[in-house]
């Protein structure tokens, strides 16, 4: 089974590496479901680190229902993440009754090729999953990071393995949210490749008046996690 990591920073994405995990999702500010990294920490990342790097394509947090000016940003962030050599692109554009939006969606298909295409956890809100599902498909989705529709991928899991088996092999369904490692085995057993998670800590900084919670992928807990799987 393959482990991926959701690293918030160089830091996180050095401990992933050492620690053994297979893959990073980079992104920024997990404490809002992760944005855009910085090209400054994608190219330092790409150039450090051996790691295979998955770059997250958000501009916002909040909605994944975009203006013309947001999806244009997110056309050129990809481009530029081709050009620093990332290694796949995580992303995905709903429309405003929560169904994928297959035209906007399929530009960034096609824009990332020949990169992998993960649809990201846009598609814990749409309302018929398995519709969606086969409609990712078509567009030539590699994966799906999802929560099975649920706070955390364990309670998700009837929907997650209901996916699974709709996927028949054309598209994986990566469980995220909540994994660790005394849960991790269960989803290799109900038959995931591939399972995510940020495996983080608080770390412990002086409170400023813009303090907010700093957290970085801890090397222990994603060796337990390898442990186990």
């Amino acid at each position: 089974m393959l482990l991926e990591i959701c690293a918030n920073s160089y830091h996180s994405a050095k401990n992933a590496q050492e620690a053994g995990a297979h893959r990073i999702e980079l992104c920024n500010e997990l404490s809002v479901g992760g944005i855009t990294p910085s090209y400054g920490l994608i190219k330092q990342i790409n150039e450090d680190l051996k790691i295979p790097v998955y770059v997250l394509i958000r501009p916002r947090s909040g909605n994944f229902e975009y203006s013309d000016d947001e999806f244009k940003t997110m056309k050129q962030d990809i481009k530029i993440c081709k050009k620093l050599g990332c290694d796949g692109i995580v992303s995905g554009i709903l429309n405003e009754d929560k169904s994928i939006d297959i035209k906007r969606t399929q530009t960034l298909i096609e824009l990332s090729k020949p990169l992998p295409f993960t649809f990201h956890r846009a598609f814990d809100e749409v309302i018929d999953p398995k519709k969606a599902l086969e409609q990712l498909i078509d567009l030539g989705v590699q994966r799906v990071l999802t929560s099975g529709q649920k706070e955390i991928a364990i309670k998700g899991i009837e929907l997650l393995g209901e996916l699974n088996k709709l996927s028949k092999g054309r598209i994986l369904i990566i469980p995220g949210s909540g994994i660790n490692a005394k849960n991790a085995m269960y989803f290799k057993t109900q038959g995931f490749k591939e399972i995510h998670a940020s495996a983080s800590v608080i770390v412990e900084q002086k409170e400023t008046m813009f303090s907010s919670p700093q957290t970085v992928s801890d090397p222990y807990k994603i060796k337990a996690i390898l442990n186990a799987i």
